[in-house]
């Protein structure tokens, strides 16, 4: 189905026939991607007496309870509420679910102190073209797919530095996604630089905008314009797993 869209003074038009995933599925594979120290996903059979939540052993329906950490299991989007002392709800940061999305693929250099992060620079040269876009949705290399596998807990993985998030303010990104687990260093004191950045807390909080983390973008997927679609469950929390969608724009 082709449609048609119009922003910013700019008309694209979008098959929505031809959607692609960018979300890692939340399974109970112990080699599933994960980080900050939580256990795999469970999904285990509700048990009540002699009834059991599970058609194979026995039971009428399959009635299942799942456990699972939304930042460590898993694709996700995240609010301010995240860093806040308010309550503030993924579930209530939308007003609507469709942006237009720069994709960008970016290598992470190496500070002296070895760390690899993501550079101002870098995403300067890398959206130096884009005007139109809300989101940005930012690959990493390496990329093989043993991103859907890594255990990150205690890797220090790639993160995004400081003026690198003030950058993407200034040009008004509203929806930072990344296949990383984190947009901040593993280890940084408690200081999450990227994130207040982002969010602007507590001096001038943004409680529309979000980070996705743990997404995964295939090889074959070209960098560019594209329609993005949040597709997130309604939990009332600072977090809830997510399943990004991307539409080329043509």
């Amino acid at each position: 189905m082709i449609a048609s869209i119009f922003h910013k003074g700019k008309d694209y038009k979008v098959d929505f026939y031809k959607p692609i995933n960018i979300s890692m599925p939340l399974t109970t594979n112990v080699n599933a991607a994960s980080a900050w120290y939580v256990d795999p996903v469970k999904i285990e059979p509700v048990v009540n007496g002699n009834w059991i939540g599970d058609v194979n052993k026995g039971g009428s329906v399959n009635f299942r309870n799942i456990t699972f950490n939304p930042h460590g299991n898993g694709t996700h989007t995240e609010c301010v509420g995240h860093i806040s002392k308010e309550n503030y709800t993924v579930n209530n940061s939308f007003t609507r679910y469709l942006f237009i999305a720069e994709l960008i693929t970016v290598l992470p250099v190496q500070l002296p102190n070895g760390d690899f992060v993501i550079t101002k620079n870098q995403l300067q040269q890398a959206l130096a073209e884009i005007k139109n876009c809300e989101a940005v949705i930012i690959r990493t290399l390496s990329n093989g797919l043993n991103k859907l596998t890594t255990q990150y807990s205690n890797t220090n993985p790639p993160y995004i530095l400081k003026d690198a998030i003030t950058f993407l303010n200034e040009i008004g990104i509203e929806h930072l996604l990344i296949d990383l687990p984190s947009v901040d260093k593993e280890v940084d004191g408690g200081e999450l630089l990227a994130h207040h950045e982002f969010w602007q807390y507590p001096n001038n909080t943004q409680i529309n905008k979000t980070i996705t983390e743990f997404i995964y973008v295939p090889n074959e997927i070209e960098d560019g314009t594209y329609l993005l679609n949040f597709q997130i469950a309604p939990f009332v929390n600072d977090a809830t797993p997510s399943k990004p969608i991307l539409y080329k724009l043509f």
